[in-house]
Formats: structure tokens, sequence, C-alpha cells
């Protein structure tokens, strides 16, 4: 049975035996010739607008080396454009599996373990490349020492490529001699994430930088200068009416040799000045000014803000709202990035172990979001004691704490006092505070009135002390009031956790309270009132006849 054609993204055919040996290494003499040109060497607008203008027309190479010569010779624009692959390049790696069949999660885990190198960050750190060039070209070797195909990602400079005269968007290889051929299908990474929408050609950072560089390199030289020039006053010489010619000669010699030796020896009839510019000073900010404000033009085009490379007094927005603007872009880069390794390399790589399948894993590069635990420990203590149930092991992961080991001191909450049951509920169970009857939980070593009055016997020697009439009809009034007062209270618990606040609590009880059954306890406090009276009346009957 023949195997499956194994196709790229595209659609083309891929040849596995052709994936094992390498097709764009370098050499001299040949013309993918590692050695460099330096166009940047005396450059001058028509000269920068003439290598942009060829490599419009797909004759990139002189624009490639002076994208090459400007990371080198300015250190701003090699820390921004760092600081961006840098932060792509070394973000978290995952690996999705393309379903939940065994088989696809095995294939996943063979990426996952193969993304765990360490020189993956530096790999991807060179597929970003295009960032500043507009498009890099990564070779991809695969080893089949094991009888599985690994791949081996190898950079290659990116004047090896070239683009179809036909469209100016198809790459194209540059042979041995000159000739121009398709890329073999499943052999290179084709990176392009641009700045701009376009052709690849001309969507890279450099073309920006390559004019502020350029303006700012005329800045730097002319600040120079002016340092030469000014940095140390100026010096007159002056002679007498009858000075010889060797006599000036002497004294310009003497003038001269101050600036750069600082010592001079001169006639004494001769005398040397020395004259300060008054407006130097001001000059010279001039140009300090002019070279940080193109720094921050390329801070802005390569990084989306100036906060985190620039220290500007009074500048607009704070520098955590440049950082996030930063983080968009990372996020972008991560996105394309991810997209790409999953179009160029793990598609393909797959189809060589496993041939097509319908699903295949995929690459996810992304940033950590950083929790608030507080916040989350602070929502979900009151939901849980609410009744909410959550897994302990997802509370565990996301404060990064291990499960406990077996015999292990363990930290735990404080029980609660269980609450007293309605049909238990004594007077010792309810509180008036401020105006309002609250059930309340006896304090640890408090007893109950039957309690107390047993411990009091036995201390007394088993002679109980008699309750007083009062007392024995105020738990009387308790008892029979406790399943009323009861199902108040429980209904108040229901609304107070229902409620968002006070004023909803409070609207929600008066519409709550007329239809509570209140009949029972009206029926008990009318007897207690009768009771109080009768208690009342003979309280007084009897001091009326102890009275003499």
């Amino acid at each position: 049975m023949a195997k499956p054609t194994i196709l790229d993204a595209w659609g083309r055919p891929i040849i596995a035996a052709a994936l094992t040996k390498e097709v764009a290494q370098p050499r001299i003499g040949s013309a993918r010739t590692p050695a460099a040109g330096y166009p940047a060497d005396g450059l001058t607008p028509p000269r920068l607008a003439n290598i942009l203008r060829a490599a419009d027309m797909g004759e990139p190479r002189q624009f490639l080396e002076l994208a090459e010569a400007i990371e080198e010779r300015d250190p701003h624009y090699l820390g921004v454009i760092g600081t961006r692959r840098r932060s792509v390049s070394q973000l978290e790696i995952t690996v999705e599996a393309g379903s939940d069949d065994p088989e696809d999660e095995a294939i996943a885990q063979m990426v996952r373990d193969w993304v765990e190198r360490d020189e993956l960050a530096g790999e991807l750190f060179n597929i970003l490349d295009c960032l500043s060039k507009g498009y890099s070209g990564t070779e991809v070797v695969y080893e089949t020492s094991e009888s599985q195909y690994i791949p081996r990602l190898i950079w290659r400079d990116p004047r090896s490529f070239k683009f179809d005269k036909s469209d100016l968007a198809t790459p194209m290889l540059i042979g041995d001699y000159g000739q121009l051929k398709p890329l073999d299908p499943g052999h290179f990474i084709w990176a392009n994430i641009p700045a701009k929408s376009g052709l690849a050609l001309r969507s890279g950072l450099a073309r920006v930088a390559a004019w502020g560089w350029m303006f700012k390199a005329y800045t730097q030289r002319d600040w120079a200068i002016f340092t030469q020039t000014y940095g140390q006053p100026v010096r007159l010489g002056k002679y007498g009416a009858g000075a010889s010619d060797q006599d000036k000669q002497t004294l310009f010699a003497a003038v001269a040799n101050i600036a750069g030796d600082c010592a001079a020896i001169i006639p004494e009839s001769m005398a040397i000045e020395f004259v300060e510019a008054g407006n130097v000073g001001a000059a010279h900010q001039l140009y300090k000014e002019r070279a940080d404000w193109i720094d921050q033009q390329i801070s802005k085009a390569v990084l989306g803000q100036t906060s985190t490379t620039d220290a500007v007094v009074g500048g607009l927005g704070s520098g955590k709202e440049h950082r996030e603007v930063q983080k968009d872009i990372e996020t972008a880069d991560a996105k394309a990035l991810a997209a790409i390794l999953n179009r160029d390399l793990v598609r393909v790589w797959v189809q060589l172990e496993y041939g097509p399948r319908k699903r295949y894993p995929r690459i996810k590069i992304s940033r950590e979001d950083e929790e608030d635990l507080k916040a989350f420990a602070d929502a979900v203590g009151p939901m849980i004691d609410r009744g909410l149930e959550v897994d302990q092991a997802d509370v565990r992961t996301r404060f990064g704490l291990p499960e406990p080991k077996a015999g292990a001191k363990l930290m735990s909450a404080r029980a609660a006092a269980p609450p007293v049951p309605p049909d238990q509920a004594s007077s010792s169970d309810f509180k008036r505070v401020s105006g309002e009857i609250k059930r309340v939980q006896p304090s640890p070593g408090t007893e109950t009135a039957p309690q107390a009055e047993g411990h009091l016997a036995g201390k007394s020697g088993g002679l109980s002390v008699p309750p007083s009439p009062p007392e024995v009809q105020t738990d009387q009034l308790a008892s029979g009031a406790s399943p009323s007062i009861a199902a108040i209270l429980a209904k108040l618990d229901e609304m107070t956790a229902a409620a968002t606040s006070f004023d909803e609590l409070r609207q929600m009880a008066l519409e709550a309270f007329p239809g509570i059954p209140v009949d029972d306890l009206v029926h008990i406090m009318a007897l207690g009132f009768a009771a109080a009276d009768l208690a009342g009346r003979v309280a007084s009957a009897e001091e009326s006849q102890a009275t003499p």
C-alpha cells in the first residue's frame, strides 16, 4: 500500500528524504557568501533612497547589510529591537493536543519534549530577526539517527533569499551560482511579522530606523565637531610690529600646540589670549535634544512607547500604561510566531512521524497572567461560607501549595460553635441588642439555667434553691415564644445572605414581615402581659397584708 502524500500548508508535496540534508549553507565565493558589504559608510539621503528603491524592486542585499550595520552602530536601536525580540523568545511555551485521543496526546507530548530544549530560546530569537529586516528564513534539517525525525533549526542569512520578480512576494533561495529556486516544501520556517501591511520587503522596522539613524549620525558628527572646536576656548596670539616671520611661526606653533599638548613656549614680547564663546552651552544642548528626540521616535516605532527606554519628564501617560502598550505588541508577536511554527514546523514534523492527520497539536506562546491571589481569597472565602463547594486541588494550584505530606502538622481554621436548633432554643439563646432580639451562642464555660441550678444544688450539699415565680414565668414564656422567634430569625438570615446593601435588606424586611405568621407570638405575649399583671396584683396584696 502506497504511503499517503505529505503536504505542506500550501498543498505542495514534501519529499521526506530531502529534509535530512542542508541546502542553504553559506559558502565563501558563492552567491550566498557570508562576507558583508558596508553601505552605511558615508551614507547620504540620496544613497539611502536608492538602497530602499532597489529593495522594493527585489534587490534587498544592500538594505539587509545596512539594517545589520545599524544594529551594530546604534546602541539605542540595538537595545529596543533586542528587547522586543527577547521578550517574546523567552515567553512560556505550551503545547495543546489535537484532541483527547491518547494518540493525539502522545503526539503533543513529543512536541512538548522538543520545545523544552535550552536552545529553543536562541532559535526563536533568530527567527524574530524578521521584525527588523521584514523576513527571516530558518532551515529545518531533520535528524533520523534514532529512527525518529528530530528537527534542528539553523538560522540563514536573509541575504540568501530573494523574491520572485513576478510578484515580489514568493520567497526564493539563491543558488550557488546566483540562480533563484523555490524553497523546498517543509524545509524552511519562513517568518514575516510585518510592522505595516504590504510586501515583506517594505514591512521591516529597519526601514524606519534607517532614516532616524542617518539623521542622528549627522547630528552626532556635528556634535563631535562642535565639541572639538568649542570644547576649548579660541587661542589668540599677538606679536609686535617688528616681529619677523620666524617669530610669527613660533607664535603660531605655540598657539596650535596648546590645543593638543596644553603646553607651549613663546618669547616674552608675545602674548596669547583665550576667548570663550558665550552661547556654547545653549548650542551644545541642541545636539543632545535632537539625538534624544530621534531615539524617542525609534522607541515608539519598535516598542510602541518611550517610558521603558527614555526618561521623559512630564511625558504623556504613566509608566504602567506604557508597559501595557508594550505588552500588547508582545502578545501580537507571540501569537504570530506561534502560528508560523505550527504552520511550517509542527504540521510537517507530525506528518513525517504519523502521516497526515485531521488534527495537529498547537504551540501556544504567551505570558502567564499574574493573578491577584488576595482578591481571589477575599472573593471565594465568603462564598465557601455560604455553601459553595470548591475543589481544594484548584485552590492549591492557584496558590502554588503542594499536597500536605503524610504526618505533617497541618494548619486549619478554628471550628465555629454549632448553631442551636430552633426546638432546643431557650431564653438564654436570645438577647436584645439596640432594640432588636438576636440569637446568641453561650460563651465557652457558661451554663444554662438548669445546669447552673444543678451546680448550685451540688455545692449546697444536695439542697436545691427553688426558683422564684418570675423566673418560672420567664422560662415558660421564653420556651413558648422560641419557635416563633426562631422562624423570624431564620427569615432574617435568608434575607441578609441575599441582600447586597442595607437599603435592600430594609426593603426586603418591610415586604416580608406582613406575611410572617406571628399569631402564636402575639398569644404568648398576651399571656405574658396578663401573668405580669396578675403577679403585680399578688405582690401588691402580699405587701399590703405585711404592712402593720
